[in-house]
């Protein structure tokens, strides 16, 4: 039997290229169905890993997918936003902890999230470059963030408003970075994050004034010019905070009031989760409250079912390269007319020419089964990279 592959690999040797077109073949066809699964379940783990680790979410009453991926994945899908009050509700009850979070602005591309500083502790988020919020008008830059924008501690971002003919609603405001937060390989990565407060101000709930010294007329109407500029003076908006002007931002209105977008409920315990979930059943409650985990698994299996086509796609092509296989073994018997009746000249007999071909197909089969042992070690080694890249970038 020996001799039958020492012939083979004689043979496979001889006519390379075929051979290695082959071995190509048959490993990607093998290898994609484990590439695919790999992926899948190493997504499926992410997703379900950041929501596993978020209690509850309170957000208004609409689709409980897009309030999830918005609070989560601060995805640009914003929900109908809620006030402060419904924070304080939560807070008040004794039950759980808030954190009210605010996705609605985006800055180059990056998702500008306004947060408390409690926000990082419970995310385990630190800066490993700079420091963290500790002023109004300030930023901390998610890891990817940073190297997307060319960013650092001391540098400048301005805001754009969502309207550039809106010029009593949102305000450009140059925010200072104060740090860089290290690498978490969530969605935290590409965030910008700022204060509530800083959010508002962008929003237009909150401004500074500036003092000018007064300006005195040469004409008739020097004291009225004068009074005229000093009322001027005092609307003007500024589009930088500093520590200089800093005490004369404040808001108007009742904070109560102030839109968020969300608020991540932390129950203190397995009792007080079931307490704040029955305050919210009533169909009359203009807010909704979510269990993130549950939200994201239903959505998940209507996603991942994509798996079960691209496997019944995989099985089909599967089936055509096997056939395409078989026809090139069929046309290369033919081709090998001379070869074959040679054999048949030296005393062989049929059986050892499907020997040599069988042989053939083995050697073949086991170098492909090698290649894609060599391909499974890298690929499992990157394939979180893989499907933070394509499936959740």
């Amino acid at each position: 039997m020996h001799h039958d592959f020492y012939l083979a690999w004689r043979y496979l040797i001889h006519h390379r290229t075929r051979t290695l077109i082959l071995i190509a073949c048959l490993s990607l066809l093998a290898i994609l169905p484990v590439v695919l699964h790999l992926m899948l379940a190493e997504g499926e783990m992410h997703m379900t890993a950041r929501a596993q680790s978020t209690p509850l979410l309170l957000g208004a009453k609409g689709s409980a997918v897009d309030l999830t991926l918005n609070a989560l994945y601060f995805t640009t899908a914003t929900p109908p936003r809620i006030t402060m009050a419904e924070s304080d509700k939560i807070g008040q009850t004794g039950w759980a902890d808030p954190l009210p979070i605010y996705v609605r602005f985006r800055i180059q591309g990056h998702p500008l999230v306004g947060v408390t500083l409690d926000y990082f502790d419970f995310r385990h988020l630190v800066p490993v470059q700079g420091s963290m919020l500790a002023m109004l008008g300030e930023c901390v830059l998610g890891a990817d963030a940073a190297d997307n924008m060319g960013l650092k501690p001391g540098d400048s971002l301005p805001t754009t408003p969502d309207n550039l003919f809106d010029l009593s609603g949102v305000y450009p405001l140059k925010l200072h970075v104060a740090g860089v937060l290290a690498k978490s390989h969530t969605p935290d990565d590409q965030a910008v994050f700022i204060d509530l407060q800083t959010a508002w101000v962008i929003e237009g709930l909150g401004h500074g004034h500036a003092v000018q010294s007064p300006i005195t007329s040469a004409s008739g109407f020097g004291q009225a010019e004068t009074t005229r500029l000093a009322q001027q003076a005092k609307l003007l908006t500024y589009t930088e905070i500093t520590p200089e002007n800093l005490d004369t931002f404040h808001f108007h209105g009742d904070p109560s009031t102030y839109p968020i977008s969300t608020v991540i409920a932390l129950p203190h315990d397995r009792k007080s989760s079931t307490l704040l979930k029955g305050r919210y059943v009533n169909d009359e409650e203009s807010v909704q409250l979510v269990e993130p985990w549950e939200t994201t698994h239903s959505l998940l299996e209507n996603i991942f079912r994509v798996g079960v086509l691209f496997d019944a796609v995989l099985l089909l092509v599967g089936g055509a390269t096997l056939l395409a296989l078989g026809l090139v073994f069929a046309l290369s018997l033919r081709l090998r007319q001379r070869e074959i009746q040679t054999i048949f000249l030296l005393g062989c007999s049929r059986s050892k020419v499907l020997r040599l071909v069988a042989a053939e197909i083995l050697l073949i089969g086991f170098a492909s089964g090698i290649l894609c042992l060599i391909l499974a070690v890298p690929i499992q080694y990157y394939v979180g990279d893989l499907v933070r890249y394509f499936i959740m970038p």
